[in-house]
């Protein structure tokens, strides 16, 4: 098996994440417990920076917060010098909460309240990522109202179907995201802003998708931008400042999606770029590309207990831990796949196919389906690998339960950085109406 980052099997043949031993941080911190490798986490920030940088002079690498933010991975992200993606309110308090620059914020979203332009306003973030007409006349009128002059880019869906889960692609016509080129809705928006009292048009963004392996999807977005960017020069005498081409990036989850580097996206992107503008004549823009999974996807791993055992004589052997969709609901929503150690006990012999579900009363609560691990018994530590891209972000207390703690390992040393959730906290905003006490 293939260990990411900082793990490895220490002589007591457990495994090793940070230099922390899984038994020990499961005796510390309880499970399930989301370990995050701190030092991969770092490595993956400075591999893109340099990876895109060697192509091209003008990049802004923009961390996608929605795969994973708290304030101490937000306090990682500035000191490693990148931008900040945020796509709510909530995420945006985190940010504010750590002291992120605001200026290096970009916000993101399809629906954002009226609350949320006010709060990004005051705040004086740097860009919104204008998503809908409606937005584009809300955003205006409040900036107008507040005497502010905001920085905006224009999300465009470019009309390209990449190859992922059709609930994670989100470039092609039919999309809940951004401004479509059919029917010109794209230029006239980029118009509306121009003609706009209080918005400064500063580029262009789109984003076909995620968790994408295929390296081929990506240049033609870029050409289509820059098309784009093309006619809003000649005709609306307006330049596009910031071409960011979104994320999307795809990791290596099983063994079988692709083992894909840095320099394979890169080196393509930035080609059609440099192609791009020499065709169509324009100024180089910054680039700006936003990375998420690939950041924190394989830099983490849910750690579990093992309960009850359930063999079903030649039909499937249930392992059940004390965990499931409730603090990673992917496999349940797309079908996602995960690979599994046990974690306590790390030898080769991998020759009982079992089934991990979860303690969710869900029939659908399966995390890993049919893998083959050495007998387990009640008691062993089981890790699913690769789970800190979307796995904190979309935990629930479904089922009342509360949500595990998260902890940042290094050189040795774990830090506790999201507390376990108790009981009390389950409950913290009920409220029984004066008629039923």
């Amino acid at each position: 098996m293939r260990l990411h980052g900082t793990m490895r099997v220490n002589p007591l043949s457990h495994l090793e994440i940070g230099g922390c031993d899984c038994k020990t941080l499961a005796k510390d911190f309880g499970t399930p417990l989301y370990i995050m490798d701190e030092q991969l986490i770092r490595e993956n920030c400075r591999s893109f920076a340099k990876a895109f940088s060697n192509h091209y002079s003008d990049i802004e690498i923009v961390y996608a917060g929605k795969a994973f933010l708290t304030t101490a991975m937000v306090r990682i992200v500035q000191s490693e010098g990148l931008s900040l993606d945020v796509v709510s309110g909530g995420e945006l308090y985190t940010a504010k909460s750590a002291g992120f620059p605001m200026e290096r914020i970009y916000f993101h979203g399809n629906n954002k309240t009226p609350e949320e332009m006010t709060m990004g306003l005051e705040l004086g973030i740097g860009h919104f990522v204008v998503d809908n007409p409606t937005e584009l006349e809300m955003l205006d009128a409040k900036a107008s109202s507040m005497g502010i002059k905001q920085k905006v880019l224009i999300r465009v869906s470019p009309g390209i179907t990449a190859n992922t889960h059709h609930y994670i692609q989100t470039g092609q016509l039919d999309s809940k995201f951004g401004f479509p080129l059919y029917r010109d809705s794209a230029f006239m928006a980029v118009k509306g802003v121009l003609d706009s009292r209080s918005l400064v048009f500063d580029g262009l963004h789109c984003h076909i998708g995620s968790q994408i392996t295929d390296v081929n999807a990506f240049p033609p977005a870029a050409q289509t931008m820059l098309r784009l960017a093309s006619r809003i020069r000649e005709e609306l005498r307006a330049e596009v400042n910031i071409l960011n081409l979104g994320g999307g990036f795809g990791i290596d989850y099983t063994g079988e999606d692709g083992s894909l580097s840095v320099a394979d996206f890169s080196a393509p992107i930035t080609a059609t770029v440099k192609e791009a503008l020499e065709e169509y004549r324009l100024p180089p823009p910054r680039l700006a590309v936003e990375p998420g999974r690939y950041i924190v996807g394989n830099a983490g791993t849910t750690l579990y207990t093992v309960g009850s055992v359930k063999d079903i004589p030649e039909v499937r052997k249930f392992v059940f831990v004390d965990g499931g969709m409730s603090d990673n609901p992917r496999p349940a929503l797309y079908h996602a796949k995960y690979r599994a150690a046990v974690a306590n006990r790390m030898v080769k012999t991998c020759d009982e196919k079992v089934t991990v579900a979860g303690k969710c009363c869900e029939s659908g609560d399966i995390l890993v389906k049919d893998i083959y691990l050495p007998e387990i018994k009640s008691g062993d530590l089981l890790a699913v690998l690769s789970t800190g891209a979307y796995n904190y972000s979309m935990a629930s207390n479904y089922n009342r339960l509360p949500r595990p703690a998260v902890v940042l390992v290094k050189g040795g040393r774990a830090h506790l950085i999201v507390k376990r959730e108790s009981y009390e906290d389950v409950i913290r905003n009920d409220v029984i109406p004066e008629r039923l006490k």
